[in-house]
């Protein structure tokens, strides 16, 4: 055998190479693959593994097994109390049948166009019979049940299965928004004051209890005070009238020294008296008082 023909043979392995790599594909366990042939469907793999499709005339699309996220749309919903509220929902589902999926929606944008007003259109189906207060109790779950249920009668023709759906947030619109918000504000304002005007009657009361209390107290003390007062006034009386009793003439002396300290201790005193006045007795007396 010559080099020509080892030559030959050298490009028929290294095609047949080719052939069999561009034939071979391989599902893995988390997606699922339609084999093409020539953009028409021509079988379903959904067994993870190798597989074999027709080079260059075939070609593989993969899809997911798993679960797939949808946002659709905030979708403002007027509830039956007649309360507009704006509600963010959003979805989870699986594609249960690739060709399906693949002839109606291709793609998740295509899902996104179709399932999206689909879920919207439920929302305010089930959600306009109930009202703000059940929307945010306990009948929540219930609701979103009865949105996912009405969903998947819908979906099934996409090849999609609705797992759950939920609503991640439910807000009034702007406009409602800022009313409700001034209600708030107004109510917390008038509380505010309610509870300062309490707090003022109540230390008005605590004021005037503390006054009273004071006032009893200073009476008590003053009273006290008097009555200690007199006693002391009458000891002092008793013990002036004994002294007085002991020796007259010389408690009369003592008390005559005490009015002149009295009336001449100032500066520039002058006192206009009668020269034969008894203010001036003990000046001209000759003797002292007896006891001295």
């Amino acid at each position: 055998m010559g080099r020509k023909s080892f030559l030959i043979l050298g490009i028929l392995i290294i095609a047949l190479g080719i052939a069999v790599s561009s034939a071979a594909f391989t599902v893995h366990q988390t997606t699922q693959a339609i084999v093409l042939q020539l953009g028409e469907p021509k079988r379903v793999v959904t067994e993870a593994g190798l597989n074999f499709k027709l080079p260059i005339v075939q070609n593989v699309l993969y899809y997911e097994k798993r679960v797939l996220n949808l946002d659709p749309p905030v979708e403002s919903i007027l509830l039956s109390d007649q309360k507009r509220i704006l509600v963010d929902a959003f979805a989870r589902y699986r594609i249960s049948d690739a060709l399906e999926f693949f002839k109606t929606v291709r793609t998740e944008g295509g899902v996104r166009q179709r399932l999206g007003p689909i879920i919207n259109a439920s929302l305010r189906g089930v959600m306009g019979n109930v009202t703000l207060a059940s929307v945010l109790s306990e009948e929540r779950a219930d609701l979103m049940l009865q949105i996912r249920d009405r969903v998947n009668v819908d979906a099934g023709r996409f090849g999609i299965e609705l797992v759950d759906v939920r609503i991640g947030r439910a807000d009034f619109p702007d406009e409602i928004s800022q009313a409700v918000y001034g209600r708030m504000n107004s109510e917390r304002k008038r509380e505010a004051a309610e509870f300062r005007a309490q707090g003022f009657e109540q230390a008005q009361r605590v004021r005037a209890a503390a006054d009273r209390e004071a006032t009893v107290i200073r009476a008590e003390a003053e009273k006290e005070a008097e009555i200690e007062r007199g006693r002391g006034e009458g000891l002092r009386t008793e013990i002036l009238n004994k002294a007085y009793g002991r020796d007259t003439d010389f408690f009369n002396f003592y008390r005559s020294m005490q009015a002149y300290e009295k009336s001449l201790s100032g500066q520039g005193t002058f006192m206009v008296l009668s020269p034969d006045s008894e203010f001036f007795d003990f000046f001209s007396a000759t003797e002292t008082p007896k006891g001295k």
